[in-house]
């Protein structure tokens, strides 16, 4: 009895040790072994009701037919969309989402919800063994994302070419997923304007089959035509980091107006010095688009020698300050000036007469090393064009467009494509998943970026189309914050199931608001 007290304190004292050298705060850490219905995620299934209020839920299902091991298209697809929602940056990710026991209890009261009990016995015979999985797993996503992939266009894959493989059908069907939520969008929130910026964007990664970019780092480079208007991704297309950005540019124009919605009536374009190609210059100016006619450009311009030699012609009394405006609306002076250059290319001169095409320089004096310390300037090779003006050295940049806008306005609505398009660089990449990628297959990672893509516009939907005012403007760190990554527990009542948040009656009604919204919109046409 002495002894199995003593070894009784002992085991004791052994516990105690071990929970208190756990940390310095007065809590210890335990197993949670009841599967409690416990989320992380009480937001996630907001976005499952407004994925399916868009019709892309349904919308999958028609386009795409195949599965793995029982996993349909939508099961994974929305797992991997949920991946990218929840702040996942990888396949395995999702077994953050497998491990939450009320996310579980969710999808599985998803699968079979309004089943006939004829559906719901096929839906169990498509598994050759019962499971207890509600998301499928990291490799059941691997395989299905390896299905997107043309082994047939692998061979003009090399480096040193600019080469872009055709998508097989599959991978064109998921693209094509994308115009589902443009047009629910436009249906909830029309609009008859679409000023489309297209940009590039370098993707670093290690994978073994990828190309090295102009930046000597290995990449991928997917082009994206943004839809200012309405902050969504009208159109993104997957590439190799070694094709130039400006690749077949025009061809994704033609293919982002087929995209836009029935009733726009005007389209704008904004571009990098990428867009400085004479068919696309030509395309727009022209007016050879039969559905929207002239398309108004403000594209940067090269700055060639023969744009230097116009510069320098240009009078010292016609050039301007440049002012911008504040988030106050209050006019600010730039140290930057702008003036109309007589600039006429050969294109233009030999192009149709009623094409109109102006050029603004742009110019901001450099401070030498000599203005900063007395000494004479170091000769570098500087990253930008410059201009020697008698004693003054500028940095030099150009514009060209065809719009009628005075000079100012329009320096300012072409710097406005620069602010939208980085932001949602840094979306894609960092707020969702598009900074990592899951195979060396290159179809595959173009699929994994186009269910991104979907990621990105259904959270565009949420914030505009069905949160309050003032999340419509916040980044995802914010809408995870108040509305994703709110604890929950989910409770079964008979056959329905109950949220229980936690936040309070403050998160209650914020929800309440966000769902009332989401069945309130229109379905899509």
């Amino acid at each position: 009895m002495v002894s199995m007290k003593k070894h009784f304190t002992h085991w004791v004292k052994k516990k105690s040790e071990i929970m208190i050298t756990q940390g310095t705060l007065p809590f210890q850490l335990e197993i949670e072994k009841s599967d409690s219905g416990m989320t992380s995620f009480s937001g996630l299934p907001l976005y499952i009701e407004l994925a399916i209020k868009s019709g892309l839920c349904s919308q999958i299902e028609k386009t795409l037919t195949k599965n793995t091991r029982g996993w349909s298209d939508l099961q994974i697809i929305m797992s991997i969309i949920m991946i990218n929602l929840a702040g996942g940056d990888c396949v395995d990710d999702v077994d953050k989402l497998e491990a939450d026991a009320g996310m579980r209890q969710l999808m599985l009261q998803i699968s079979t919800h309004n089943m006939k009990p004829k559906a719901r016995r096929a839906h169990e015979k498509r598994w050759r063994k019962s499971s207890e999985r509600s998301f499928p797993s990291a490799s059941s996503i691997r395989r299905y994302l390896n299905q997107f992939h043309n082994e047939s266009e692998e061979k003009e894959r090399v480096e040193g070419k600019a080469f872009i493989p055709s998508s097989n059908e599959l991978l064109k069907s998921l693209t094509g997923l994308n115009l589902t939520l443009v047009e629910f969008f436009q249906e909830n929130q029309p609009s008859n304007v679409a000023t489309l910026d297209q940009d590039a964007t370098l993707c670093e990664t290690n994978k073994k089959d990828a190309f090295y970019c102009y930046k000597k780092f290995k990449a991928y480079q997917p082009f994206n035509t943004y839809w200012h208007e309405k902050g969504l991704l009208l159109h993104s297309e997957f590439r190799d980091g070694n094709v130039n950005a400006g690749f077949e540019q025009l061809r994704i124009l033609k293919e982002s107006l087929n995209l836009l919605p029935e009733n726009i009536d005007k389209v704008y374009l904004r571009s990098d010095s990428a867009g400085y190609q004479q068919d696309l210059l030509k395309y727009c100016s022209e007016g050879r688009n039969q559905r929207f006619g002239v398309i108004e450009f403000a594209i940067s311009a090269k700055v060639t020698g023969a744009f230097k030699q116009a510069t320098l012609e240009v009078k010292d009394n016609a050039w301007h300050k440049i002012h911008k405006i504040d988030k106050n609306g209050i006019s600010i002076e730039t140290n930057q000036d702008f003036a109309e250059v007589c600039f006429v290319p050969e294109f233009v001169a030999a192009g149709n007469k009623k094409a109109k095409y102006r050029y603004i320089a742009i110019r901001e004096k450099m401070v030498s090393q000599k203005e900063i310390n007395g000494l004479e300037p170091i000769q570098l090779k500087l990253p930008f064009p410059t201009l020697d003006m008698e004693t003054v050295k500028y940095k030099l940049f150009g514009i060209v467009t065809n719009t009628s806008m005075a000079g100012n306005e329009l320096i300012n609505w072409h710097r406005e494509r620069c602010g939208d398009s980085e932001k949602v660089h840094s979306i894609e990449k960092n707020d969702f998943a598009g900074g990592q990628f899951p195979s060396k297959l290159f179809g595959a990672n173009a699929a994994w970026w186009v269910i991104m893509m979907l990621s990105f516009n259904l959270n565009v939907l949420m914030t505009k189309l069905a949160c309050p005012e003032k999340f419509k403007s916040k980044r995802m760190k914010n809408i995870r914050f108040y509305i994703i990554a709110v604890a929950g527990r989910f409770v079964k009542h008979a056959r329905t199931l109950a949220l229980k948040l936690s936040g309070g009656e403050n998160t209650y009604n914020l929800f309440i608001s966000i769902r009332e919204n989401i069945s309130g919109l229109i379905n899509a046409p």
